[in-house]
């Protein structure tokens, strides 16, 4: 079986196990963090042991590419919880701001205001 038809590539930052929603990236960040096979797939038990292998497999064959798609994966994710964060913030903001309107009173803005 060729290595790559354990794989769909639905585009250059999205690859999947064939079959599954499963990203490789996930694999390889474990893989990557130090875990071996079987402790990966105790993570992601919808992939079989083979598909793990493969998945090590094509990025021992493809390292520099792959070490690249990781770290555009990371950065990305990175780059979504900053946005996240900043969307929380933006929102919790306004709803002191309704809430103060609506009742005069202030709304503490941090933990330590509340038990001071």
């Amino acid at each position: 079986m060729e290595l790559e038809s354990y794989f769909s590539f639905l585009g250059p930052d999205d690859i999947r196990f064939k079959g599954t929603r499963v990203g490789i990236e996930y694999v390889l960040s474990a893989y990557q963090d130090g875990a071996g096979p079987e402790e990966i797939l105790l993570k992601y038990p919808t992939l079989t042991l083979e598909q793990v292998h493969a998945a090590i497999t094509y990025y021992l064959r493809n390292r520099v590419e792959m070490d690249a798609y990781v770290g555009r994966w990371l950065e990305e994710g990175e780059a979504a919880w900053r946005r996240e964060e900043s969307a929380s913030r933006e929102f919790a903001r306004l709803l002191r701001q309704r809430i103060e309107t609506r009742g005069g009173k202030k709304v503490p803005d941090t933990f330590r205001e509340v038990t001071a």
